[in-house]
């Protein structure tokens, strides 16, 4: 029988918070969405100059790393990462569940 994962998996994964397979090998760079104009993201400059980036329309989005990680995930995949604006994450980042269809895909494109 399978356990089912919790918040305390979320912490030591990390994989949902890379770019999937399929937007890197369609040359998709834009990540999340931020959907809120109001967000702290894009309001405060030491933020929005971190952690965003605007896609060829303009729409913000929060940025990738070369490696093609969400610059705000911190640490290591699969042994201990953290979100650095996890109060701030846009919707589209709370709108994934541990155990999930998209958790357990995000899992297997990283880990296999």
């Amino acid at each position: 029988m399978t356990r089912a994962l919790t918040q305390d998996d979320c912490q030591r994964c990390g994989a949902c918070c890379c770019n999937r397979d399929e937007n890197r090998a369609a040359g998709l760079t834009a990540y999340v969405e931020i959907d809120d104009p109001r967000s702290r993201l894009l309001s405060r400059d030491d933020l929005r100059k971190r952690y965003t980036t605007r896609d060829d329309a303009g729409v913000p989005h929060l940025r990738l790393d070369p490696a093609g990680r969400c610059s705000a995930l911190e640490g290591k995949l699969g042994v201990t990462v953290r979100c650095a604006v996890y109060a701030l994450r846009p919707r589209g980042c709370r709108l994934v569940t541990a155990g999930s269809s998209e958790c357990l895909e995000a899992r297997r494109q990283r880990f296999g």
